[in-house]
């Protein structure tokens, strides 16, 4: 168990504070540069490939990411280490759509999906609707986790106080802190602000986890197969190092469990691949360079940066269960998300003593703060700018609304999309709210996949289609979810423990699977289909053609449909 120090608090609170000091001058500095609609939601179209590949990297690497997956490794073994590979796999369909999208669009995805449709205020906003409702389901998240993660790095435990605060004042009171500040980033900063404070962080996020690299493979003499002999060792488990410990595993005696865990494992990756190129804080990345050679170039970095990445967390993940333990790693977080921080604070403390352990992880705590930061803003600076761009400047103001109007309303919908993230995340702070990372890729893998990869490749679609793929695939997201065992009866078949978000007694389950993607993501598509085939609205070959040499060749980029 961590138990942090007077000095360790003190030392967590100051890397904190420079963190966020560095940031408040870098959004200073943006907002002085700020002018224009262009500055404000895509930094003026001024990053190189080089920038904009890093900072994709920072709104991918979340603290989900960092925190998560080594958990699960250090709790799972092989099975975690899949969890990463479903989010690299994911770059691969990216890099087939960036280069598209980045011509055919100007500031978001509704610029794409509205190009050939007749009825442009409906698609856009349907688009709106679908941005907003994956945001907010990643923030909440992500907010959530904010508040636990500082609770734990100031040693803040039930019962406790803090500055006079109790434990659960201090949590919310955090929380209301990051949303603050994501606000201020973003209202003050827009895009430029949002990209730097995203390549600062990722710099971090590499470096301090190349440190931790190191020094988890010195203690094993960089022998990586010592290392994973002495986390299977230490986990006890004949199978940590082969696949079946977490997902798809076979339940003895009942044939029907054993293929719907197959089928969740199955469903969860096909959320993650196909889920992060249509995610909005991604999509809305490719608009930020000057040509589509960035952009692809930015994926290439970006595929690059996470790969090294994610080769990193088996090396914290493994090392964790060698040197950590899984029973401590269980104690201080089920989930494993601690991990982390215990394996910074135990090699830490095996260089430096109690000191060298606090200052470690007082390190690695902030950079994962800075980590929440960073992609909570990316999160409502998409949101923020679908709301006026898509909804108020192409639906109420009919496409001709003045540049200075559209950034007025994109800051306001900062303000008011972060206070909705704020009060939800303080509703849920003390639920399991982990799947929201999943569910978050799955509504956009079902709903705004559909929707992309069928207005640049197909000719017979229409707006009727996309109409029917948005809101088909993003309600049934829900729907599923809601009556999946995540909300209600799941109980440990051992302990007999409620493992579902509603209280034990409540069941309404009528879905099997905890992911919807095996569904929903197909479901989207046949909407789309069917919305197309079924309309009587014609499609526009014209139109298809037109957006066709767009996407190809980026002529007329950037400019109004």
């Amino acid at each position: 168990m961590i138990s942090t120090t007077g000095d360790g608090r003190v030392l967590t609170l100051a890397l904190f504070v420079v963190f966020i000091a560095i940031t408040l001058g870098v959004t200073f500095w943006a907002r002085a540069n700020t002018r224009s609609a262009d500055d404000f939601y895509a930094g003026g179209r001024a990053f190189s490939g080089v920038q904009n590949g890093v900072a994709l990297a920072g709104d991918y690497m979340s603290a989900a990411s960092f925190l998560g997956i080594a958990g699960l490794i250090a709790l799972s073994g092989y099975d975690g280490f899949l969890y990463s590979i479903g989010f690299l796999v994911a770059w691969l369909l990216s890099l087939l759509l960036v280069e598209m999208m980045r011509n055919a669009g100007r500031f978001t995805m509704a610029d794409v999906l509205s190009y050939r449709a007749r009825s442009r205020p409906k698609v856009r906003t349907a688009a709106a609707v679908s941005t907003v409702t994956v945001s907010v389901f990643y923030l909440l998240a992500q907010m959530v986790g904010a508040g636990a993660l500082v609770s734990l790095l100031l040693g803040i435990h039930a019962g406790d106080s803090f500055l006079g605060l109790s434990a659960e004042a201090a949590k919310t009171l955090t929380i209301v802190g990051v949303g603050i500040m994501m606000i201020f980033y973003v209202m003050f900063g827009g895009m430029k602000a949002t990209t730097w404070v995203q390549i600062i962080k990722a710099v971090l996020l590499i470096v301090s986890t190349a440190v931790l690299t190191v020094l988890v493979l010195s203690r094993f003499g960089f022998n990586l197969s010592t290392m994973l002999g002495a986390a299977a060792d230490a986990s006890g488990s004949a199978g940590f190092l082969q696949p079946g410990g977490r997902y798809g595993q076979d339940v003895r005696g009942d044939t029907v469990r054993t293929v719907l865990n197959k089928l969740d494992f199955i469903s969860l990756a096909l959320a993650l691949v196909l889920g992060t190129a249509g995610l909005p804080h991604i999509v809305g990345r490719f608009f930020t360079v000057p040509d589509a050679r960035a952009a692809r170039r930015s994926v290439n970095w970006a595929i690059g940066l996470v790969g090294v990445f994610y080769l990193m967390t088996l090396a914290l993940g493994f090392g964790a269960a060698a040197l950590v333990g899984q029973r401590a790693i269980s104690e201080q977080d089920p989930a494993g998300n601690t991990a982390a921080l215990q394996l910074a604070h135990e090699l830490g403390s095996h260089l430096g003593g109690r000191l060298g352990g606090d200052l470690l992880l007082a390190f690695i705590g902030a950079v994962a703060f800075a980590t929440i930061l960073a992609v909570v803003s990316g999160l409502v600076l998409a949101s923020s700018t679908s709301l006026a761009h898509d909804y108020f400047g192409h639906v109420l103001m009919l496409g001709r609304p003045r540049e200075s109007q559209e950034v007025a309303v994109a800051r306001i919908s900062a303000f008011l999309i972060g206070s909705l993230a704020i009060m939800l995340a303080v509703v849920a702070r003390n639920l399991n709210v982990a799947f929201l990372v999943a569910l978050a890729f799955a509504m956009a893998a079902s709903a705004n996949l559909p929707a992309i990869v069928l207005s640049l490749f197909w000719k017979r679609f229409t707006a009727t289609g996309a109409l029917a793929g948005i809101y088909g695939g993003l309600g049934s997201s829900l729907v599923l979810v809601l009556l999946s065992p995540v909300v209600s009866g799941k109980v440990d078949p051992v302990t007999g423990q409620n493992l579902s978000l509603l209280p034990e007694g409540v069941d309404f389950q009528l879905f099997p699977l905890e992911n919807p993607g095996l569904v929903s993501i197909p479901f989207g598509f046949l909407c789309a289909f069917a919305g197309s085939w079924l309309s009587k609205e014609k499609a526009e070959p014209q139109g298809y053609d037109e957006l066709s040499v767009r996407s190809l060749t980026g002529l007329g980029s950037h400019r109004p449909a």
